[in-house]
């Protein structure tokens, strides 16, 4: 796979993979640690999904300004190193129970990966810039986006080990470890890029940092603080938290405006393309980032997760249920929650109700086990690994499909790929309505089937659309900007990944699930035509760029 390849891939690869590791490990964990009413915060599903919609948000913002620094100051390692130190560190102090070291550790993982994240796919775009290797970008960042997902593939085993036998601070610890793993990796791989890691000092024209703390960043935080305060119960969606970001992004949205009205003639229709595929495929990752809050409770109530057997220690802490609910089945837990896991009182006052359904709501009589009967059932967090696993299986196939279409000349442009990624993602939501009907609207548990079914579609899409965004940054953007813009694609990220908290916050809401996956479906549809009418302008940009 390396042999073609530039040398400095095999590092960045396993640099991100490591990375990877240590968020997905988290984000895997992260709700069902929010709603743990025992060693979590004991929220419920609105509000955990609210601030996880917001986290990942801020997670994907911040890149905007890293990847500034980076292009202007810092250089591109420099902000690598200290973005994944950063994040690591929040990693290891996010297990320690306490609300205010829970949004510290918050903040210095979205400071982080404003660091790590554009700039090591900035880093990765420079190395394949030269003639010999310009043709292989697209294949690279398929070989780049499978890294991810091999680390975001085994750390949810490592996690659902970790906190089921030790506790959720020893699950959070492994998180940090990684990142410090891919750390090492990356400083070890240096003389392999450190003559592509090039700044770009300011030019006639371009706007001083200064300037953009004070007419974007000063901006965006005093909005986010009006709309965090105005009215202070939620004035527009549905919470104070989903305000304040929104209003945030004003300013931002006006400055990349500004950009592109005050670019030259020659940048203008390549920077007009790249915004307009950031606004389309914000609704992709709304759906996309389900995965760690709609689709985890889907997992965690109404999915079967009963398995028969053990073999060994490691599996059978794997086996266990989610640690507040009571495995032993009773005749009342069918339809409540056991009197010891309902409310926590002090000196005979109620003063916390645990909010999580029982495992054996939704068996049909004649599948419960006998009364007193101790099952043993998957922990949801492993379900994380479903995407992830489809991701390492079909990448090698999709860039071999890639590249036989490249030898008949037939291969479609980057603009093509992402509008076929989001049609196909689309068609992703279709499995998760049969999968309701299947159990006639959570009334029966389904099989995991429809979860792997869903998500193997999904992967297509992604497949398709992710890989090529960060290729399309790349290849279009001006070379005096190109963190800025790579920061704009992840900004398009950051909306995508609060939107979906917005829609996964709605879950409980929705009497009748197959309504809450029309919605879904709709959205990325209309997103996946949007992009097809723009189609010809976007091949014609391509085209008179001289590229794909």
């Amino acid at each position: 796979m390396w042999k073609k390849h530039p040398k400095a891939l095999p590092f960045l690869f396993f640099s991100e993979m490591w990375e990877r590791f240590g968020y997905y490990l988290m984000i895997g964990i992260f709700t069902l640690y929010l709603k743990d009413a025992v060693a979590g915060f004991n929220m419920n599903e609105k509000d955990s999904a609210s601030l996880y919609g917001t986290f990942i948000a801020l997670v994907f913002f911040t890149p905007f300004l890293g990847g500034l620094i980076a292009d202007r100051y810092l250089g591109y390692r420099r902000s690598i190193i200290m973005g994944g130190l950063l994040m690591g560190v929040g990693y290891c102090t996010m297990g320690i129970h306490n609300e205010t070291m829970l949004y510290v550790s918050m903040t210095l993982v979205i400071v982080g990966n404003g660091f790590f994240k554009p700039n090591i796919s900035t880093l990765l775009g420079n190395v394949y810039s030269t003639p010999q290797h310009m043709q292989q970008k697209d294949e690279g960042y398929n070989i780049f986006y499978m890294g991810i997902n091999v680390g975001a593939f085994v750390c949810n085993f490592f996690g659902a080990a970790l906190y089921t036998t030790i506790g959720w601070g020893a699950a959070f610890a492994a998180a940090g470890v990684g990142m410090f793993i891919g750390v090492i990796t990356f400083i070890t791989g240096t003389r392999h890029y450190a003559a592509y890691d090039v700044r770009k000092p300011l030019k006639p024209g371009d706007m001083p940092l200064g300037k953009i703390l004070a007419m974007v960043i000063l901006p965006s935080f005093v909005f986010g603080v009006i709309g965090w305060f105005i009215k202070g119960d939620g004035y527009l969606l549905d919470s104070n938290s989903t305000d304040a970001f929104i209003f945030a992004c004003v300013p931002v949205a006006v400055f990349y405006t500004v950009l592109l009205l005050r670019s030259s003639k020659d940048e203008r229709p390549a920077m007009g393309a790249m915004l307009s595929i950031f606004a389309v495929v914000i609704l992709f990752w709304a759906i996309f980032k389900q995965n760690g809050s709609a689709l985890n409770t889907w997992a965690s109530r109404y999915t079967d997760r009963h398995v028969t057997g053990t073999t060994g220690d490691v599996l059978a802490a794997l086996k266990q249920t989610d640690k507040p609910i009571n495995t032993t089945y009773k005749p009342d837990s069918a339809l409540k929650l056991d009197n010891q896991f309902r409310r926590v009182t002090e000196n005979g006052v109620e003063v916390k109700e645990f909010t999580y359904p029982s495992y054996f709501k939704n068996i049909p009589p004649e599948k419960l086990p006998a009364e007193g009967e101790t099952i043993n059932a998957w922990l949801p967090s492993l379900s994380q690994s479903i995407n992830p696993f489809w991701v390492i299986v079909l990448t090698p196939l999709v860039v071999a499909f890639f590249t036989w279409l490249r030898r008949k000349g037939k291969e479609p442009s980057t603009p093509t790929k992402i509008a076929f990624g989001l049609l196909i993602s689309a068609l992703s939501v279709l499995v998760m309505i049969a999968a309701v009907k299947a159990g006639n609207n959570g009334a029966e548990k389904v099989s995991v089937w429809w979860l792997i079914g869903s998500y193997g579609v999904i992967t297509i899409g992604e497949l398709f659309l992710s890989p090529m965004g960060l290729s399309l940054v790349s290849k279009l953007s001006p070379v005096r900007i190109t963190s800025l813009m790579m920061g704009g694609w992840f900004l398009s990220t950051s909306i995508g990944n609060k939107l979906s908290g917005i829609l996964a916050s709605q879950w409980d809401e929705y009497d009748n699930k197959v309504n809450y996956f029309w919605l879904n479906f709709i959205l990325l549809f209309a997103a996946a035509i949007f992009l097809f009418v723009l189609l010809r302008w976007l091949n014609r940009v391509m085209k008179e760029k001289g590229v794909n």
